[in-house]
C-alpha cells in the first residue's frame, strides 16, 4: 500500500470516528435525557419529513410521534407504570417503533420478543421479561395464544389487527386518546441508566437470553450509526433486518431518524426481491448480516442489482469474499463494517473500508478504546494466566479472547442481562490488575500491526484436532471458495475412540458442485488436520430470525445417518469423500475406519 492510499485510509478512519465519538460524548448515566427525548428533538426539527416508509405508505415524524403518543397514553391509562414491562411480539411495521418510543416517554420497559419463537422457547421468552401485557398482531397471535400454557403468570393479550374471543383490541382501546406527548411527569426520576428495553440473544446454541438495553445503550447505538454513518435528511435507509434486534431496530434506525432521513422498513428480507425493492423505494443505504450479503451473491445476476442509488452498506458479520462482491458486482462505493454486541461493551468500526476488518484501533489511539485481546486455551475453554496470575495481553497477530474493560462511562458500562447470574459469567475479573473487570466477548480475534482486528471464531466453536486448534469461521471461509459451494456451517463432533473433536462441514450445494473437485480443493487450500472429516448436503441452512446459524441441532446429529435424511461423507485417508451408511458408521464408530 503506497504513502497516498495510507493517508486516504487514515483520514478516512480519523473522521469517522470524530463523526461518531461527537454524537456519543454527552451521554451520561445519571441524565434524565432518555432516549424518547432523543427522538421527541428530530421530531421537532423535522416533524413534516417522512420518517418511516412501509409499503410504499410514508409515516412522517410528526405521525410517528403522535402514534407514540397514543401508546403512552394507552399505557398509563391501563395501570403500566415507570419500571414495569409490556411485551412486544410482532412482525415488523411502524407500529412496532411507535410502541417502544411511547411506552418510553412513561418510563416504561418493552421486551423485543423474537416473532418467529413458539411453544417453549416464546413461553421462556415471555416468562423472564415479567411482563403482564403482551402486544401482538395478526402473524404472532396464534404463537402466543398456544404458548399461554406454558406461561408462569396470566399475561393480557392485546392485538394490533381486529380482536377475536380472548384478545383486547388495542385499536379500539386507542381511540379518542391523545395525540398530544405525555406530561414528562410520568417519567420523573427516570435516568438513562434504567432499562429502555430487554432485547433476546439469538438463541444459537440454547434458550435466548433477555439483555438489557438502558436508555442509555440505546443512545449509544442510535447517536453512534447516526455519526458513523454520515447519513443525511435526504437519505433513505432500508432496513430488512428484524425490528426486534440491535442492529435492525436500533442501529439502522438510528442513522435514519437521528439525521431527519427516512427509514424503509420492510417485513423481512427476501434475495430475490431485494434489489426491485432497493429501486422502488430509492434506498440509498441499506443495513446487513453477513448472512444476508451472502445471500445476495447466491442469486443469479440481474441489471437490478447495479442500477441503483445505495450508496453505503453497512452491518457486521461480512465475510472476506462477499466483501469484495458487494464492492465491485453490485457498485456499492463503500461498505461499513462494525463489531459488537447487544450486551456487551465493546464496539469497534471499520471506517476506512479495509476488506475483511471488523475495525480499528492504532496504537496511538489505544487510550481511547476499552477493548484488549489476551491469549487463550481453547481446550480448558480459559484465558491462559501469567506471572501474578494475570492474563496476558495477545500480540500481533496472534488469537485471542476479546474483553472489554468494564467503567462507569456511557462506553465502557456493561449492563447485561436480565438474569444476574448470567450477566456476572461474562464478567472476567483481575485481568490485568487487581479488583479489574472486564466483559467476556465470547469472540476470538486476531489484531495486526496496524490495529486492525480480525475475527477468527467464537469461543466454543474452535476445536482440537490431530492435536491443533481448528477454526470453524477460517475453514468456512475456505470450503465457501470451492465451486458450487454455496453455504456451509462447520463445527466439531466427537468421535469415540478419538481425541478432541472431528471436523464436519454441513454445505448447500448448486449445480456447480463436484464432490471430487470439492475433496481436491479442500487438499490444495486447507492443512490435513483442518480438512473436514464428515460432509453433510443440506437444501438449506437453519437460521434464527438474524440469520446467525444454528449448530446445535448439526452437532448432535453428528454424522450419524440414523438421525437424518441428508446424504452423509467421511473422508478417506487415501483421499475423496466415501458415503456413510449404516454399515460405514458403525464402523467408524468401531475403530474399523481411520479418520
Amino acid at each position: 500500500m503506497g504513502l497516498g492510499e495510507r493517508l486516504r485510509r487514515e483520514w478516512r478512519f480519523l473522521s469517522g470516528l470524530v463523526r461518531t465519538l461527537a454524537r456519543v460524548q454527552s451521554i451520561k448515566a445519571a441524565s434524565p435525557w432518555l432516549i424518547c427525548d432523543d427522538l421527541e428533538a428530530a421530531v421537532d426539527r423535522w416533524r413534516g419529513r417522512p420518517a418511516i416508509s412501509f409499503e410504499g405508505h410514508p409515516l412522517t415524524y410528526g405521525q410517528l410521534d403522535e402514534m407514540a403518543n397514543r401508546f403512552a397514553h394507552w399505557a398509563y391509562g391501563e395501570g403500566i407504570y415507570r419500571g414495569q414491562t409490556v411485551a412486544l411480539l410482532a412482525a415488523n411495521s411502524p407500529e412496532y417503533l411507535a410502541v417502544w418510543f411511547g411506552l418510553s416517554k412513561v418510563g416504561v420497559t418493552t421486551a423485543l420478543i423474537n416473532n418467529h419463537l413458539a411453544a417453549e422457547a416464546l413461553a421462556h421468552c415471555l416468562n423472564i421479561s415479567g411482563a403482564r401485557h403482551c402486544l401482538v398482531d395478526a402473524q404472532t397471535a396464534a404463537s402466543f395464544e398456544a404458548a399461554r400454557s406454558l406461561l408462569a403468570q396470566p399475561m393480557e393479550e392485546w392485538t394490533l389487527a381486529p380482536a377475536h374471543a380472548g384478545q383486547r383490541s388495542l385499536q379500539q382501546a386507542m381511540k379518542g386518546l391523545s395525540v398530544l406527548r405525555p406530561n414528562r411527569a410520568l417519567r420523573a426520576g427516570a435516568t438513562a441508566r434504567e432499562t429502555a428495553m430487554l432485547i433476546y440473544t439469538s438463541g444459537t446454541t440454547g434458550l435466548p437470553k433477555a439483555a438489557r438495553v438502558t436508555h442509555m445503550r440505546a443512545q449509544l447505538y442510535m447517536r453512534g450509526f447516526a455519526g458513523a454513518t454520515g447519513a443525511r435528511p435526504d437519505d433513505r435507509v432500508l432496513v430488512t433486518l428484524p425490528l426486534y434486534h440491535a442492529t435492525g431496530g436500533l442501529c439502522a434506525v438510528g442513522a435514519a431518524l437521528l439525521n431527519g432521513a427516512c427509514v424503509i422498513v420492510q417485513r423481512h428480507f427476501s434475495a430475490s426481491h431485494f434489489w426491485a425493492e432497493v429501486a422502488a423505494e430509492k434506498a440509498t443505504m441499506f443495513v446487513y448480516i453477513g448472512e444476508l450479503c451472502r445471500y445476495l451473491v447466491n442469486q443469479t445476476p440481474s441489471d437490478a442489482e447495479r442500477g441503483h442509488p445505495l450508496r453505503l452498506a453497512f452491518g457486521n458479520g461480512l465475510g472476506p469474499d462477499v466483501w469484495a462482491t458487494l464492492e465491485k458486482r453490485f457498485a456499492i462505493p463503500r461498505v461499513l463494517e462494525f463489531y459488537g454486541s447487544t450486551e456487551g461493551n465493546v464496539s469497534l468500526f471499520n471506517f476506512d473500508g479495509n476488506p475483511g476488518a471488523i475495525g480499528r484501533v492504532p496504537r496511538y489511539l489505544l487510550g481511547l478504546f476499552n477493548v484488549r485481546l489476551v491469549r487463550f486455551d481453547v481446550e480448558t475453554g480459559a484465558e491462559v494466566r501469567g506471572a501474578g496470575g494475570f492474563c496476558i495481553e495477545a500480540g500481533p497477530n496472534e488469537v485471542g479472547e476479546c474483553l472489554g474493560r468494564i467503567d462507569a462511562d456511557a462506553r465502557t458500562a456493561y449492563t447485561g442481562y436480565a438474569d444476574r447470574s448470567a450477566s456476572e459469567k461474562k464478567i472476567l475479573r483481575d485481568v490485568f490488575t487487581r479488583g479489574d473487570a472486564w466483559f467476556r466477548t465470547g469472540d476470538l480475534l486476531r489484531k495486526d500491526r496496524d490495529g486492525y482486528f480480525f475475527f477468527v471464531d467464537r469461543v466454543g466453536d474452535t476445536f482440537r484436532w490431530k492435536g491443533e486448534n481448528v477454526s470453524t469461521t477460517e475453514v468456512a471461509d475456505t470450503l465457501l471458495t470451492a465451486p458450487g459451494v454455496l453455504e456451509v456451517n462447520v463445527y466439531g463432533v466427537i468421535v469415540p475412540g478419538h481425541d478432541g473433536r472431528a471436523g464436519m462441514a454441513a454445505m448447500v450445494v448448486g449445480k456447480a458442485f463436484d464432490l471430487d473437485a470439492f475433496s481436491a480443493h479442500v487438499a490444495r487450500r486447507l492443512p490435513a488436520y483442518s480438512q473436514p472429516v464428515f460432509l453433510r448436503l443440506l437444501k438449506r441452512l437453519e437460521t434464527t430470525g438474524t440469520f446467525k446459524v444454528r449448530k446445535l441441532d448439526l452437532q448432535a446429529d453428528g454424522f450419524d445417518p440414523a438421525r437424518t435424511q441428508d446424504p452423509l461423507f467421511v473422508h478417506q485417508p487415501g483421499g475423496g469423500f466415501r458415503a456413510i451408511t449404516n454399515a460405514v458408521h458403525a464402523q467408524i464408530v468401531a475403530g474399523e475406519i481411520r479418520l
